[in-house]
Order: C-alpha cells, then sequence, then structure tokens
C-alpha cells in the first residue's frame, strides 16, 4: 500500500513544524515547497538526518516547483506575508493591502496544487485565515468539503491549555470549543466547557474564566509581542491535528473554517465551527444549538470575516 503524501507550501516557522510533527508521527511523505532558493530543500534535508535517530521512515523533500508535489492527498497552505512595518515608511500596511497580497500569493498557489494534486484535501493556513479560505475555495474549482481551514483548532488548543494551567489539572480532561473568525472576534462557549465532565464554572471564577476568554483571544498577539514573530509550534499543531484526522479517517471533531450552506444562518461564508473532519475532509457540519448570547457574538464575528472577504472581489 503507497504511503500517503502530503505538501506544505511554506517552509517558515509553521510549515516546516508542520513538516516535523507529520514526520515525527510517521503519517506521510513530506513534499515542502518555497520560493525561497533553498530553503524547502535545506530543511528537507536536515529532517531526513534526524530520521535515523528518531525513527522515522517516511521522506521529506524540498523544491521551489511544484513537480514534486503532484498526487498529494492533502496539502496544507501556509505561504502569505505577514503584516510588518515597511522599513522604508515606517508605517504598516492596510488591511486592505495585506488582503490583495496575500489573495495574490494563495491564488497562485491554489492553482499551481490544484493543477498537481486534482484530488487533494486543502488545509488553509495564511491569513487573514477566513478569506484565504474563500481565494482556495475559487481558485481551485474544488467542492467546499475539500477546503477548510485552521484556525479553530488553534484557539480551541490556546483555549483548553489556559484552563489547564489556571486549575492545575492535565490538558487531557479539559473539554471545550470555540466558535467563529480566527482571532479578536472568535467565540467562546464557556457553557459547553468542562473538565473530566465537571462544567467549568464550577470549578474557578467568572472572572477568571473570562480573561482567559480574553488571553485566546490575544494568543497570537501574546506571542508576537514576546518574540516579535507570530507563532509556530501550536499553530502547526493545530494543523496536524487535522491532517492526521484526514490521512486515518478519524472522524474527529475538530472546529475548522468550513463553507455555511445555510447552517447558524449563514450562506456561502467560511466561519469556525465544529465540523467532523475524515477521508473526504469535511465529513459533516455539526450545528450546536446556541442561546442569543451566542448567536449575537457569532454575527459580530461573521461581520468581521464578511468585511474582508468583501475586499477579495469575487
Amino acid at each position: 500500500m503507497a504511503r500517503k503524501k502530503v505538501t506544505i507550501v511554506g517552509a517558515g516557522n509553521v510549515g516546516a513544524t508542520c513538516a516535523h510533527w507529520i514526520v515525527s508521527k510517521n503519517l506521510a511523505d513530506v513534499a515542502l515547497v518555497d520560493v525561497v532558493e533553498g530553503l524547502a530543500q535545506g530543511k528537507a534535508l536536515d529532517l531526513m538526518q534526524s530520521a535515523p535517530v528518531m525513527g522515522f521512515d517516511v521522506k521529506v523533500t524540498g523544491s521551489t516547483g511544484y513537480e514534486a508535489t503532484a498526487d498529494s492527498d492533502v496539502v496544507v497552505i501556509t505561504a502569505g506575508v505577514p503584516r510588518r512595518k515597511d522599513p522604508a515608511t515606517g508605517k504598516y500596511p492596510s488591511r486592505d493591502e495585506l488582503v490583495k497580497t496575500n489573495q495574490g500569493i494563495v491564488g497562485e498557489v491554489t492553482r499551481q496544487v490544484a493543477k498537481y494534486s486534482p484530488n487533494s484535501i486543502l488545509v488553509v493556513v495564511s491569513n487573514p485565515l477566513d478569506a484565504m479560505c474563500h481565494v482556495a475555495y475559487h481558485e481551485s474549482g474544488f467542492p467546499s468539503e475539500r477546503v477548510i481551514g485552521q484556525a479553530g483548532a488553534l484557539d480551541t488548543a490556546r483555549y483548553k491549555a489556559f484552563i489547564a494551567m489556571e486549575l492545575g489539572v492535565s490538558v487531557s480532561d479539559i473539554h471545550g470549543i470555540v466558535l467563529g473568525g480566527h482571532g479578536d472576534t472568535m467565540v467562546p462557549l464557556p457553557r459547553h466547557t468542562s473538565v473530566a465532565g465537571i462544567p467549568v464554572r464550577e470549578l474557578m471564577a467568572e472572572d477568571r474564566l473570562q480573561a482567559i476568554i480574553q488571553r485566546t483571544r490575544n494568543g497570537g498577539g501574546e506571542i508576537v509581542s514576546l518574540i516579535g514573530v507570530s507563532a509556530w509550534y501550536a499553530p502547526a499543531a493545530g494543523t496536524v491535528e487535522m491532517v492526521e484526522a484526514i490521512l486515518k479517517d478519524q472522524k474527529r471533531v475538530i472546529p475548522s473554517a468550513v463553507l455555511l450552506k445555510g447552517q447558524y444562518g449563514y450562506n456561502d461564508l467560511y466561519i469556525g465551527v465544529p465540523t467532523i473532519i475524515g477521508a473526504n475532509g469535511v465529513e459533516r457540519i455539526i450545528e450546536m444549538a446556541l442561546n442569543e448570547e451566542e448567536k449575537a457574538m457569532l454575527e459580530i464575528s461573521a461581520k468581521a470575516v464578511r468585511d474582508v472577504v468583501s475586499i477579495l472581489g469575487y
């Protein structure tokens, strides 16, 4: 039986860490692609040299072109530019400028991977996440079930980690979920958060819970303020969780950015909701019964996503 194959476009911190964890789990052969000459090749070679020590048998290749990505089962797209200050002007690009720049990058990447791996499932990690899912969906021509965004897995992981740290308990016993767009407008669901089945509000004061929710919303910004660049370990971990669910057909329930078709009252919009992920990509979208407060928060999140998507011109 042929080994599975995963392409990762973008060999920066997130992409390279995805590759690292995929091979450490022996999940699939990995094809790393990056426009920077030598970057993907060097990181692939470095990973392969760790194989005798770490004991994995999958192969890692690196390239600047897409021929080596052919017939991938899953393609992870991390390519794009971060929001950084222009050294010449000292100014940050506007949101619209950043969105259009990354639309061009993600659009070209998507067309290339769709050409070489027409049956693949796309996992989008590039920011602004929800908008870039729309780009990958439109440019690939794939059914929406095969274009999924990774954000909820990351936000949920941060949320669970902070609760475990606060309570001094194992992360394995934290159960919770985060909906909506990635970042400031994410929708936490403390009503559905528990520790080994015990409602979280029975274990911590409301002010502490709200502080954790706010820290989760600012999870990426907190790390940028500490080290000057975006996070990579947790984003890569959330991505690999989704990749593994697809490759192993695990039917995992993972909050993911998916194209809604009437669920939660939204149409043709990528929003993070609980999703069953398996060999076909999005196997089913789970529609939770939200209360009025949760619906209102989701509407704020959906509006923020719509505003960014409107810039794309689709």
